[in-house]
């Protein structure tokens, strides 16, 4: 009985033993496998081939449109607003009448301008004969003094004609003034005067303001650091075409890109004291009205073109100090860092000549969570016209297998 109590518990410490071992066994095993889980394959990342070209280089200034015509409507005599013909922010033409002033005034002086005149010529013809006259008899019995005097009334007589039509032709302006119309094509603002209204000749306040919209100007801003690298590159052959015909695009305040292309109009030969810049002047067909004066956009002006490499933006940085870098990948499949000392902007792009090379490959997602030298998986891939947006190249399509 006594051996039996010794002999059952040491069976069990035995199978409590071989439980234990093979927890271990598996623990072991267990970590073998996170050991080899840690081996992670390279990251993949996408990347585009560097191809050498002739590329824009553009520059994206801040502008405003301005109507390519205004004019503030004013009364260039005084009366009584006798008729409005126009529609308040409608479209009028060259010659549509605005404003009516009552003219019953004016016509009254034209028509006495205009018997002034007639008894001003009336007098002509005697003072003429009576001139005459004094010239046939000056040597037979009339004096010097008599013919002087004669002379000197048909001479009156004349220029009392000429006041009488100058009279008149300033009636005739006045009675004419007392039509306002507009001045050229154009879409008026709201009117400041209602019918019966008195208005006087030149007033401060503007009846209506007329602006012309097609064409419109969009004036805008470059510094004068700019300018002064433009000419730089222009000096030194490396930048291509006209800058006097500069293509010019907007983009509007909601992001859109304007469907009509503009040009220089014309450029200031002053850089302002106060903020370094200078002003330029850009001309766009507006048929639709649709960019309004006031109107704040970003224009992107083509200002030649040079050979070289796109950067598209969203795969470069720049440092504090305004250097420009990309990462790329080596012929080993590494991460290499570049930079660039010069580049120009080129639509969504940077333009570099230097430090690179045909067939480089530039990473352009999945850098962010990648170091130096790292080994990666590099994915051909594309960017957009915008710049912002990565594809997948799409493969080649399977042929299809030939039936037997």
């Amino acid at each position: 009985m006594t051996a039996r109590r010794i002999i059952v518990p040491l069976l069990l410490s035995i199978a409590l033993a071989g439980c234990s071992d093979q927890g271990k066994s598996g623990q072991g095993a267990g970590g073998g496998a996170g050991a080899a889980g840690q081996q992670r394959p390279p990251s993949k990342v996408s990347v585009v081939t560097m191809t050498e070209g002739e590329q824009p280089v553009t520059r994206v200034l801040p502008g405003r449109a301005v109507a390519y015509q205004t004019a503030e409507i004013r009364p260039r005599v005084n009366g009584m607003i006798e008729k409005i013909t126009f529609k308040e922010g409608s479209a009028v033409k060259q010659g549509d009448l605005l404003y009516k002033i009552d003219d019953d005034t004016y016509v009254a002086l034209l028509e006495e301008a205009k018997a002034n005149l007639a008894k001003a010529e009336a007098s002509v013809p005697s003072a003429q004969a009576n001139l005459n006259r004094y010239e046939r008899l000056v040597n037979s019995g009339a004096t010097q003094i008599e013919y002087e005097n004669a002379r000197v009334t048909l001479l009156q007589a004349q220029a009392d004609v000429a006041q009488a039509k100058a009279a008149l032709q300033s009636a005739q302006i006045n009675v004419g003034y007392t039509e306002i119309k507009a001045p050229f094509d154009g879409v008026t603002t709201i009117s400041t005067v209602s019918i019966g209204n008195i208005v006087t000749a030149n007033q401060t306040t503007a009846l209506t303001t007329l602006r012309r919209l097609d064409p419109i100007y969009v004036d805008l801003n470059d510094s004068s650091a700019n300018l002064l690298e433009l000419r730089s590159a222009i000096a030194a052959g490396r930048l291509k075409g006209n800058t006097t015909q500069a293509d010019i695009t907007l983009t509007l305040e909601d992001g859109t890109n304007y469907d009509k292309t503009g040009k220089l109009d014309m450029a200031e030969l002053a850089v302002s004291e106060t903020t370094g810049t200078y002003q330029i002047r850009a001309i766009f067909d507006n048929p639709d009205n649709l960019i309004l004066p006031g109107t704040y956009m970003r224009a992107t002006v083509t200002v030649g073109y040079e050979d070289g490499y796109l950067i598209p933006q969203r795969a470069a940085t720049r440092s504090a100090t305004g250097l420009l870098s990309a990462k790329f990948v080596t012929a080993e499949n590494k991460v290499e860092t570049r930079t660039f000392e010069q580049s120009q902007v080129s639509g969504n792009n940077w333009l570099v000549t230097e430090n690179i090379k045909e067939g480089d490959k530039l990473i352009v997602d999945g850098f962010q969570s990648i170091t130096e030298g790292a080994t990666v998986a590099p994915v051909d891939a594309k960017v957009d016209e915008k710049g912002f947006v990565v594809e997948a190249a799409a493969a080649p399509a399977a042929t299809p297998a030939v039936k037997p």
